[in-house]
Formats: structure tokens, C-alpha cells, sequence
């Protein structure tokens, strides 16, 4: 089935031909839907942790924090365009939708305007203004968000990138250390690389802290390949097979390879200004805390099963309980221990007000136990739909994870994924159909198979900007 030259692109890309037959497989077959049983809600899967018992996570962590290697993880390689998607219709097809107004008459109050007017002609109309903004002069459309200016503040603007700085001094600090990690394009390596080199600096002498910021692209190895509407593998105009990343659940390769004992985990575009972040940092110690005490009590109980001294029915309470892992009528000492030695990941789950997002989830799994999930729509069977719409939260991609073993050492991640996780979208390419194939986030089939917490936490904690008038939100000024 393929040429010598495919089997070459193949290698190129890290891949197998044998990986590749299983990616068109899934093309053939389609992804099967979770096994959804129940919405989690608070009482049932998600954790209310407010007044004392908030102070003391957020204690625990602060306590403990100096002692641990704590790294912020940033998927950071996104481009801007769906951002300004609106923008580009108005722009390149003259639809003035009616965002296109708003836009224009608040100009001034974006935090990017003194930059735009910079590059503004003299003279601009509307057309050419919005222009100036995703294509000839500011260029935004054809950024990442994290290069968007998103805050305005009396000593200068702020990128995106750099709220990021901002919070991992406040909550990510440890030992005088902020470590910070980007996934990044790399046709925007260099961008990244250059504006943090200038703003550095500056945000170690504030905060009196150092930097260590590191970068990684998504790997080629985890890109699929593209196929016809018939599922045979789409060619390009030169006959050569076409490869597409695979979305942010390939980015497990690159969060495996992160040494640490604590690893936040936050979407480049969910920052807040100064003034609105108190929630924000206040709750990342609480998930934090929340971890290291499952942590603790986890390991404690896995010495407890190696040495033969544990009571099995303690050990399922906890299980049950605390790590939210419902055990099947008969369980023994190997499945309590297979439960515990898993990495864990505390997650924030915000009150649903009808932003998109997927939604904390009971799952049935085949070894007979329940545990909880982050589930998209796309992962769930029509008949299941109706569990999504009674979901009373969604999920915010606000992750606190523990990847140490209890003895110490780096659970391989690649180990808890669910590989027959996915799903299936319509594209093209050259204005041709094609159908892609894409892991479901990071934070869903990626890490399947971790122990899974989640914790009611306030909206103040989610501000996205999916649009670019999301930059006229409150939290944004």
C-alpha cells in the first residue's frame, strides 16, 4: 500500500508503517464512546473545599512548597485564528458581522490600540483598520495567543505570555525558583524566545525570583495521518502522503518528559489582570495542597500493601473515598495496589454558566471499578448526551498533577492513556475534503487512566478569550 518514498515520510516523521495502518484503522472503525454512567457533581465526584478546609490546602502547599520542584505547564502553541475569526470574514469576504461594530467603537479600550496605531495609515477606514490588526501591521491573525497583547496596565501593556510570568511567581515559586514551560510552534519559537528575553528581567527584579523558562514542540511522531472521504490516505499535489498534529492530546509526550514534583497545568489564554487574581492564585494552592495530601496518604498506603501490613478495607475507603475510584463488590490487594500507583492530577471544575468546555464524568472501566474523566461532547455517544446537558460544571483546564512514584522516580505517562481515545473531524486541504484524526485534549483520553480528583473552584478562576471581544470583559480590564 505505500511507495518507498511513503515509507521514507513515514521514518521522517518518527512513525511506523505499522502505526500508521492502525491510525487508518481508526479512520475505518471510528473512536468508541466512553462509557459514560453519570455527570460528577458536588457530593458525587466533585469536591467542595471552601472556608477552613481551603486554608488548610492552601497551608499545606505553602508549607511544603519550598522542598519541591514545581513546573507550570503552558500549551502554548495555538494559533490566534479562531480569535479573530470574525475579523478575517470581515476582511477578507466584507461580512460585517455584528462584532465587527462592537470592535470598532471600543477600540481605544484594547490593550493592543497604542500598538495599532502605530501601524495604522493615515486615513484608515474600517476595513483597513481590522486589517491592521490580524494581517498587514499588528499581524495577530497570524500569531499565537500568547504574542496577543491582552492587559493594559500604567507601566505597559502585557502579552498573554507574560500574565503567565506574573502567576507562576505568585503561585509556582519554589525555592526562589519560578519554572515555567511553553509548547510552542516552532515557526514561533524565536518570537517567544526573543520577547521573554526582553521581559524577564523585569518581572525577576519585581517579584525577586528567577526564571527558569523552557520551550518544547509538539512532536512529529505524534502527528496522523490525513485521509479522502473514503478513508484512503489523502495525497497532496505531489503525491506525497499529508501528516496533521494530532491536538493537545499528543502534548503527553511533552509533559512526560517534565522533571517535577508538582505540575501545574493552564491554557495560554486563561489569564486575568492584577487586580482579578487573587481567586486565581489562591486556588492553585488549594489544588496543590489537595494533591500532596492524596499523595501522602496514597504512597502510605501503597508501603503499607508492599510490606502485607495494610487493612485492605482501609485502603478501600481511601480509594473509594478520597481518590473517587468506585471498587467493584470484589476486590483484592492487586487491584487496590494497581488503583494507587498511578499518577494523580487534582483538577478544577467551575459552576456551569454556559461557557463550551467539556464536563467532569463517572466512567465505567472494563477492570470493574468507576473513576472520573474529563469528557467531551464528541466523546459521548448521542443516547449520553442528555448526562452532559445535566453536568452542573465544566471543565476549565485548571490542573494541579503529582507525577512522582511512591518510590521517588517518574511515572512513564505514556502508560495511562487510553489509545483507543479519539475522534474524527472534517478538513481540507488545497480546498479538497480530507478527514483528520485528533487525540482528545490533554486532559481527557491522555490521562485516562490517572487517578482523577476534581474541586469545585469559583469562576473568578476562568477567564478565557476564545474572541477577541473577550478583551472587553471585566476580568480583562
Amino acid at each position: 500500500m505505500f511507495t518507498e518514498q511513503d515509507l521514507q515520510q513515514i521514518a521522517e516523521h518518527g512513525l511506523t508503517p505499522e502505526q500508521v495502518e492502525l491510525q487508518l484503522e481508526n479512520f475505518r472503525r471510528g473512536f468508541p464512546p466512553l462509557n459514560v454512567v453519570r455527570a460528577a457533581s458536588p457530593g458525587d465526584g466533585v469536591l467542595p473545599v471552601d472556608g477552613a478546609a481551603a486554608d488548610a490546602a492552601v497551608k499545606r502547599y505553602e508549607e511544603t512548597v519550598g522542598r519541591l520542584r514545581v513546573v507550570k505547564f503552558v500549551p502554548a502553541s495555538g494559533a490566534a485564528t479562531r480569535m479573530f475569526k470574525e475579523l478575517f470574514a470581515f476582511v477578507n469576504e466584507g461580512r460585517r458581522g455584528p462584532g465587527i461594530d462592537i470592535l470598532l467603537e471600543h477600540l481605544p479600550e484594547f490593550a493592543f490600540w497604542p500598538e495599532l496605531l502605530r501601524v495604522l495609515p493615515d486615513g484608515a477606514d474600517d476595513r483597513t483598520t481590522v486589517d491592521a490588526i490580524v494581517n498587514h501591521g499588528l499581524g495577530y491573525g497570524h500569531k499565537p495567543k500568547g504574542l496577543v497583547t491582552f492587559h493594559a496596565y500604567p507601566e505597559g501593556a502585557r502579552k498573554a505570555v507574560e500574565e503567565h510570568l506574573v502567576e507562576g511567581a505568585t503561585y509556582a515559586a519554589a525555592g526562589g525558583v519560578a519554572r515555567i514551560h511553553f509548547t510552542v510552534s516552532p515557526e514561533h519559537m524565536e518570537a517567544f524566545r526573543s520577547l521573554l528575553a526582553k521581559k524577564v528581567p523585569y518581572y525577576e527584579a519585581r517579584f525577586g525570583i528567577r526564571y527558569e523558562i523552557t520551550f518544547s514542540v509538539q512532536k512529529p511522531s505524534t502527528d496522523t495521518i490525513a485521509v479522502n472521504p473514503d478513508n484512503t490516505p489523502f495525497r497532496q499535489d505531489d503525491g506525497r502522503l499529508l501528516f496533521r498534529p494530532a491536538g493537545h492530546g499528543a502534548l503527553i509526550e511533552n509533559l512526560n518528559e517534565i522533571d517535577a514534583d508538582v505540575i501545574f497545568i493552564k491554557n495560554i489564554d486563561n489569564v486575568t489582570t492584577d487586580a482579578h487574581r487573587g481567586d486565581t492564585i489562591r486556588y492553585k494552592k488549594v489544588l496543590a495542597g489537595v494533591l500532596l495530601d492524596l499523595q501522602e496518604q496514597a504512597f502510605a498506603h501503597l508501603r503499607a500493601l508492599d510490606n502485607a501490613t495494610a487493612d485492605l478495607a482501609s485502603v478501600a475507603a481511601f480509594v473509594e473515598r478520597k481518590l473517587c475510584v468506585k471498587l467493584p463488590a470484589s476486590y483484592d490487594a492487586a487491584l487496590l495496589r494497581a488503583v494507587l500507583d498511578r499518577p494523580i492530577r487534582v483538577c478544577g471544575m467551575v459552576r456551569n454558566e454556559g461557557e463550551p468546555g467539556g464536563g467532569p464524568f463517572w466512567v465505567a472501566n472494563p477492570d470493574g471499578t468507576e473513576s472520573l474523566q474529563i469528557a467531551e461532547s464528541s466523546q459521548i455517544a448521542e443516547e449520553d448526551l442528555p448526562l452532559m446537558k445535566s453536568a452542573t460544571h465544566f471543565n476549565p483546564v485548571d490542573l494541579v498533577c503529582g507525577v512522582r512514584t511512591s518510590q521517588g522516580g517518574k511515572f512513564d505517562l505514556r502508560r495511562y492513556t487510553d489509545p483507543s481515545t479519539g475522534f474524527i473531524s472534517s478538513k481540507s486541504s488545497g480546498g479538497r475534503e480530507l478527514r483528520a484524526q485528533e487525540l482528545p485534549g490533554l486532559w481527557n483520553g491522555a490521562m485516562a487512566h490517572w487517578n482523577t480528583v476534581f474541586v469545585d473552584v469559583p469562576i473568578t478562576t476562568f477567564s478565557p478569550v476564545k474572541v477577541v471581544l473577550d478583551l472587553l470583559r471585566p476580568q480583562h480590564r
